[in-house]
């Protein structure tokens, strides 16, 4: 059964780091792409930054690039965002998503597996 649980989000001040987690029970989660999305209440989901399952390529929004990286460590099953500056239009709630391809996609109706989410807030 496939499982991801996301971790690591909370309260910061605008500026500010955190970094997010995603545990994956995942068969082969070494070869299949991964994905952060994020939304707010009564806005789409959006999405983030992704990662090859082929060869480790990272794409990201216009609102990450620079601030934000993605990264993975197939040893641990695990998925991470490293968020830096912080502000406050990053408040939401993040997920980790994941496709059963090893290709990135931007669109969040191709991945296959979604975590709970974590609560992201930037505030003073």
């Amino acid at each position: 059964q496939v499982q991801l649980v996301e971790s690591g989000g909370g309260l910061v001040q605008p500026g500010g780091s955190l970094r997010l987690s995603c545990l994956a029970s995942i068969r082969n989660f070494g070869s299949r792409a991964m994905g952060w999305f994020r939304q707010v209440p009564g806005k789409e989901r959006e999405f983030v930054a992704a990662i090859s399952g082929a060869d480790g390529s990272q794409y990201y929004a216009d609102s990450a690039k620079g601030r934000f990286t993605i990264s993975r460590d197939n040893g641990k099953d695990t998925l991470y965002l490293q968020m830096n500056s912080l502000q406050h239009e990053d408040t939401a709630i993040y997920y980790c998503a994941g496709r059963a391809s090893a290709y990135t996609i931007q669109s969040a109706e191709y991945y296959d597996y979604w975590g709970r989410g974590t609560q992201v807030t930037v505030s003073a």
